[in-house]
């Protein structure tokens, strides 16, 4: 399973949109009230063996957005926990007047043992 199916599989749940680097509305839709977009920030290998990475860090941001602010979040942090997931950094996004939703930004890294 690559880092990017373990994000979308842990998120799923979810009953809004959940995608990959940039939500894109469709052809003169809008933004929902709600999504999560998310991507891959590093994963720089953590160890080796004879040469060969057998251990990788992997570093995920999950950006959760919404109109009515950050107070009702959903449980993102304990559905990448329960995934495996570490959680990490967080900071909050400027609120956007294009998009009108305010914004979390979330960090999780995973160790992938690489055989």
């Amino acid at each position: 399973m690559t880092i990017w199916e373990r994000v979308k599989s842990a998120l799923s749940s979810l009953p809004i949109p959940v995608v990959e680097s940039v939500y894109i509305p469709t052809s003169g839709g809008n933004y929902p009230d709600a999504f999560i977009v998310y991507f891959l920030v590093s994963a720089p290998p953590d160890q080796h063996a004879d040469n060969i990475e057998t251990l990788t860090e992997y570093l995920v941001q999950v950006s959760y957005y919404d109109k009515a602010g950050l107070v009702n979040m959903p449980d993102i942090d304990g559905l990448m926990k329960t995934a495996g997931f570490t959680a990490g950094n967080r900071v909050e996004i400027p609120y956007n007047q294009t998009t009108r939703h305010f914004g979390l930004a979330m960090e999780f890294s995973y160790l992938e043992e690489r055989i």
